[in-house]
């Protein structure tokens, strides 16, 4: 029979379900003789004696890379309770590195004890919470000495193993060996480090036959990273290495650092004109460059808002690249004088401030952009980089008039206030006045009706069609806009609801060559994080941080993740970094507030609270919060004052009533309103209150519907 929730075996008690699989199903338990958790791994079928395999094999390890097993029973193993989620790709070549030699260290003590694993995948390699992998499930686990006809044995009519990462000659029924998990092993380093399979098909057929003949796709990593992978999946085992032991060897001697990837801040350039408003064309200028380096393979270019984050500080170019983790510095100047400008451009090692290129430009203005591709091509060839080839079909060049207003709009963008936000719009609107066939201003434009329609400064059923309509104009302007295929994925997603629609978008914008910072965090936040991929969602604002590593919004959205994944105190951690590096930053005040009140310390919420609401006085995020703050303090008149605001007819009152119970305790309540304001579709409900606070929201017995509203499933 099937276990239940509350069911007893001998000391264990049945907790709830943690997956199953062709041989078993695994239960959390509690022994209460020790009051342990543990995993308990129940016979499904007729597979007793490869349950006994099992056991032996498990028992006879002792390794902190492996799950350890406890305790047998009739029909069932008791094993240690691992908490992490299964392994998935791609990971910084770091990471990787880190796990595989974990893994590999844990397939060498199997070895040692003449144990070959012959299941190895990354559903069967978890990662815990402090980043070590533990390696599980040996159902397949034979011993090298007994006899080699079970490589073949069968469940439900499939050949034992996973057909993507089993080695040829087990796909063939062949004997196996050491080198048959070396070959599994490097498939699952391969999907680790550029997040698809090596082996992949439509049907078990076609991927049984791309292990027995193809070779995988080149990888992209490091040369010597990428040698020990394809030395691991040649089709001949005597082609491979010899041994897990071997292998190790050579993955200890992978030397590969952050520093040593070429790597750069572009930081602005001095505006040397007479007219202190041509900032914003010096800050331009630069952007463009950074722009062009991003599509230099293997540079690493820090993104605009980190690298201008030291603007008129005089800091020293090496506690700047120190800071930001680059081994180069790009600075320049830029001086106008009628139509024509003088542009200056040194790059500087971070090492000791040596300069290793240095020009100057002087040109018409209408040559700017020449001059940008040329300073690009300059600093790729002096780093010894080759610049990305051009795509196909040129994008369209705009009109200086409309560059120069664009410029203007990126300018006033990152500022985050209201007077800065509606100069951006007028910029923008400016730009497509001059020049209707530049596409980006169309998805500037559809940004900044998301931002509005966020935090409810516009409707979201008036904001979000007309986002939807400005990128739809951007694509019929340039097809391959990244930046237009993710705006549509979040208006499906966010508005529509149509998560189908939303994954093929952000696929499209995620499959272009170059991805820039803003739409990376939006993939995260807006699809990943969305639909419950919490954990891929965290690896993507990590990356994102690694490329900005100054820009108030990705910590802002990490904390949200974070807080999705339940691990509060890194939550505050991201929310006080957030608010570090840009003070007048409301929205990270009001998170922040509303997780100190939570946890009760309600000083410390006041103050974060009246931070958020003296930063955006009308929003109800902000009211809901101080609301709910006052009546944890007991000053319920007051408390009751302001929630007036948020009742009646107001849009945005379903959301600061959402808050208004989250920081008073009342999830039923905070569940109701959450609904309310799906119902509303403003966009961002999903992310910063439904899975941002997922695990709080789901003890209520309405969490169910509230998902369903949304066309959602619970977090995976």
């Amino acid at each position: 029979m099937p276990y239940s929730t509350g069911d007893k075996l001998g000391p264990y008690e049945i907790l709830e379900p943690i997956g199953a699989g062709g041989m078993g199903e695994v239960w959390k338990a509690r022994d209460t003789r020790l009051n342990r958790i543990v995993a308990i791994k129940k016979l499904k079928g007729s597979h007793t004696a490869r349950f006994e395999q099992e056991a032996r094999a498990i028992a006879a390890l002792n390794h902190p890379n492996i799950c350890t097993l406890h305790d047998i029973g009739p029909d069932y193993l008791v094993m240690e309770y691992v908490e992490g989620k299964p392994l998935q790709g791609p990971l910084r070549v770091e990471d990787a590195i880190t796990l595989a030699r974990q893994i590999a260290a844990a397939l060498e003590e199997a070895h040692a004890k003449g144990i070959l694993h012959r299941d190895l995948k990354p559903a069967n390699i978890l990662v815990t919470q402090k980043g070590s992998a533990k390696l599980l499930d040996f159902g397949l686990a034979k011993l090298m000495t007994d006899s080699g006809t079970e490589a073949t044995q069968t469940i439900e009519g499939t050949v034992m193993g996973t057909a993507a990462y089993m080695a040829p000659e087990q796909a063939e029924g062949k004997p196996l060996n050491e080198r048959s998990d070396v070959f599994s092993f490097g498939a699952v380093l391969y999907e680790i480090l550029s997040g698809k399979r090596a082996f992949s098909g439509t049907s078990m057929a076609q991927v049984l036959s791309a292990v027995l003949r193809d070779d995988p796709p080149t990888l992209d990593a490091p040369p010597e990273l990428a040698a020990i992978v394809q030395r691991c999946l040649r089709k001949s085992p005597t082609e491979r290495f010899s041994s897990m032991s071997e292998l190790k060897s050579a993955l200890e001697c992978v030397k590969i650092t952050q520093a040593s990837q070429a790597s750069i801040a572009v930081l602005p350039f001095a505006n040397m004109s007479r007219d202190a408003d041509d900032d914003y064309f010096s800050d331009g200028l630069a952007e463009e460059i950074i722009n062009a380096l991003v599509k230099v393979p293997g540079l690493k270019v820090i993104a605009r808002t980190s690298a201008f984050a030291f603007k008129g500080q005089n800091t020293d170019v090496r506690k700047i690249a120190e800071v930001l983790g680059v081994t180069n510095v790009l600075e320049g100047s830029v001086r106008r004088a009628g139509n024509r400008i003088r542009v200056t451009a040194q790059l500087i090692t971070a090492a000791d401030g040596t300069h290793l290129w240095s020009e100057r430009y002087d040109r018409e203005m209408a040559d700017v952009f020449a001059v940008q591709d040329e300073i690009s091509a300059a600093i790729a060839g002096t780093l010894q980089l080759k610049l990305a080839p051009a795509s196909a079909g040129q994008r369209h060049m705009p009109s200086l008039a409309a560059y120069e207003a664009y410029l203007k709009y990126r300018y006033y963008q990152w500022r985050f206030t209201p007077e800065a936000s509606q100069r951006s719009r007028e910029c923008l609107e400016q730009a497509l006045a001059l020049d209707p066939k530049f596409a980006l201003p169309y998805v500037g434009l559809a940004d900044y009706n998301l931002a509005l329609a966020s935090i409810v400064g516009i409707r979201a059923d008036q904001a979000m069609p007309r986002a939807r309509e400005l990128s739809r104009r951007a694509l019929e302007l340039d097809p391959d806009l990244p930046e237009a295929h993710a705006m549509l994925g979040i208006v499906a997603g966010q508005y529509d609801f149509d998560w189908s629609e939303a994954e093929r978008r952000f696929g499209l914008a995620m499959a272009h060559p170059t991805i820039s910072c803003h739409v990376r965090l939006w993939y995260a936040l807006f699809y990943l994080f969305s639909v419950g991929r919490t954990e891929e969602a965290r690896r993507q604002m990590d990356q994102a941080l690694e490329e900005d590593p100054l820009y108030q919004m990705s910590y802002y959205v990490r904390a949200q993740v974070l807080n999705g994944l339940g691990r509060y105190d890194e939550v505050e951690a991201a929310c006080r970094k957030a608010v570090e590096i840009d003070p007048q930053f409301w929205l990270g005040w009001q998170y922040l507030g509303l997780m100190t009140a939570i946890q009760g310390r309600h000083a410390e919420a006041r103050d974060c609270a009246e931070r958020a609401v003296a930063g955006n006085p009308l929003s109800p995020y902000s009211l809901g919060l101080m609301a709910g703050v006052l009546k944890n303090t007991g000053e319920t008149e007051k408390s009751a004052a302001l929630l007036a605001n948020l009742k009646g007819d107001a849009y945005g009152g379903p959301l600061g009533l959402t808050c208004y119970h989250l920081a008073c305790g009342e999830i039923d309540s905070a569940v109701e309103w959450c609904g309310k304001a799906l119902e509303l579709r403003i966009p961002s409900v999903i992310t910063i209150v439904l899975r941002a606070n997922e695990p709080r929201l789901r003890q209520s017995a309405g969490w169910p519907a509230l998902l369903a509203k949304a066309n959602l499933k619970e977090a995976s």
